[in-house]
């Protein structure tokens, strides 16, 4: 098999990286030998892969989830193209895990044909490698506006040849308009390439949602290739904080009397949001993002996460009034945590002239350090220890680097050369290392640290509990609901043949604009 298959979709976070995600694991199950790609992927939150060079380099964190579904290590060829957004209107450009631009609505022309030919000879190396490749969309191929220099959807499937899905979130509601409309508004060519449809998230009876997969059939002339139950353990790494409700996860009963309350502050540019996801597959910790300064007042712990522009951020935690909810915080005594961007806020000064511009600005005074911006970026894997005796790993995306500090502070970590990194005072504590709660041990020991600075003694960690563990029964999860709900015969028959001959035209179909 040297198969191909685009997962587009009718709207942003329709269930793209889900089932792209689910369709590798079944495949893998096979014994396919696939992989995932995305030719061109916004977000903040992305993950570390070593390059050939032994180099660090950024994909998105959902194409990192995806090669973990596929059994391979994460690949910069998975996601070749990720825009990283540091204002409404510009963002850093990363290509093959280096960032080497910023794109806005202006340069992007004149960028955008350097950033799909990197994408389309990625595309070509995977297939040569790989027996499938499952591409997924972004936003959706509907986009008429942009439809021109697409090399992301559409644009990718007709360069490449692959017959495409369009998947729907029933949820949002409008999901047969959505899929219709979809195929209607391309050009022939492009509606060539669609075969069906998978709607997702769906709650009730089938038998009453029947009747419209089949009108949407009879209108369309294509197959819905599956109905995705709706299902409250798909949470983990989402693609997007937005994602996300405002409680992370099932939380679990307390193994002891208490349970531990977090606070996540959601920030405007947050990035790496899924750093907190590990806190949240443990018994009795509920985690939940806010933007309310009350909320920080009733939490045990908060985290500050990490920050695209965070100079910006700080200015909107003043603006906001979080601030002197952090501050009040950490007076009190109660346990704080910086990761990143949200360390470098905890600092006396920032000096930013790289990615603000905006020079010397205060930070939040609660550690006694000083940040500068680097032009050149650190993207790195780190591993290490806490307290002595605790392994911990990580890995680091970051511009600003402590440029000054106590001499008498306390690390929070060490890295594996002997060096501190992070520091902690009092309940404080700060650190640039994205990842370090998937370290079983060293998130035990860092909960049980909140639960006594909390004052929660009737909080138990639970010593069996294993973050690798259950990322792994998400993606099982994800590969048993490709094989118990969607047509898996027919999406084979796809990635040997082809989309179907004879897919009818849909009218009105746009054209694609020069």
């Amino acid at each position: 098999m040297t198969g191909g298959l685009l997962v587009a979709g009718t709207t942003s976070d329709a269930g793209k990286s889900v089932l792209t995600a689910g369709i590798c694991r079944w495949l893998r199950r096979r014994g396919v030998r696939v992989a995932p790609f995305k030719a061109q992927n916004m977000s903040n939150n992305s993950a570390v892969v070593v390059g050939l060079d032994g180099r660090g380099g950024e994909i998105g964190r959902a194409q990192a989830m995806q090669a973990a579904a596929c059994g391979v290590a994460p690949d910069l060829r998975f996601n070749p193209v990720l825009l990283k957004p540091g204002t409404d209107l510009a963002s850093q450009v990363v290509l093959l895990g280096e960032a080497v631009d910023t794109v806005t609505a202006g340069n992007f022309r004149t960028l955008r044909p350097r950033l799909a030919e990197t994408a389309y000879a990625a595309l070509g190396e995977l297939r040569a490698v790989y027996d499938v490749v499952i591409c997924e969309g972004a936003g959706s191929p509907a986009e008429i506006n942009l439809r021109a220099g697409d090399y992301v959807n559409m644009g990718l499937a007709r360069h490449a040849g692959l017959p495409t899905i369009v998947v729907g979130d029933i949820d949002r509601g409008g999901v047969f308009a959505s899929m219709f409309g979809t195929v209607a508004l391309l050009d022939p060519a492009d509606q060539a390439l669609v075969a069906g449809f998978v709607v997702n998230k769906f709650r009730g009876d089938l038998g009453l949602l029947r009747p419209g997969l089949d009108m949407l059939r009879q209108v369309t002339g294509r197959q819905t290739y599956g109905v995705l139950p709706w299902s409250l353990d798909l949470w983990l790494d989402a693609e997007d904080s937005l994602a996300y409700g405002r409680v992370l996860g099932r939380p679990a009963a307390p193994r002891g009397t208490e349970w531990l309350d977090v606070a996540v502050v959601r920030l405007p540019r947050i990035s790496n949001a899924t750093d907190v996801e590990a806190l949240a597959t443990e018994p009795g910790v509920r985690v939940r993002l806010t933007v309310e300064p009350a909320e920080l007042a009733a939490a045990d712990l908060v985290v500050l996460p990490g920050s695209k522009s965070t100079v910006a951020d700080l200015d909107w935690l003043r603006r906001t009034g979080l601030a002197d909810a952090v501050l009040a915080h950490a007076a009190a005594g109660r346990p704080l945590l910086g990761i990143c961007g949200g360390f470098q806020m905890l600092s006396r000064a920032i000096h930013d002239a790289v990615e603000s511009r905006q020079g010397s600005v205060p930070g939040l005074g609660l550690l006694p350090i000083e940040v500068t911006f680097d032009p050149r970026k650190t993207v790195r894997r780190s591993a290490g220890t806490a307290a002595g005796d605790v392994p911990v790993r990580g890995y680091e995306i970051h511009h600003g680097h402590v440029s000054s500090a106590d001499p008498a502070l306390t690390p929070l970590l060490t890295d594996a050369d002997g060096r501190g990194e992070g520091a902690v005072v009092g309940a404080v504590h700060g650190t640039h290392w994205h990842g370090t709660f998937e370290s079983d041990e060293f998130r035990r020991r860092f909960l049980t640290e909140v639960a006594r600075l909390a004052g929660r003694t009737g909080f138990t960690v639970a010593p069996d509990n294993s973050f690798a563990a259950a990322r792994e029964r998400a993606l099982d999860l994800l590969g048993d609901l490709v094989e118990e709900h969607l047509d898996t015969a027919a999406l084979w028959r796809l990635l040997e043949s082809g989309p179907p001959a004879g897919l009818p035209f849909i009218p009105p179909g746009a054209p694609v604009l020069a």
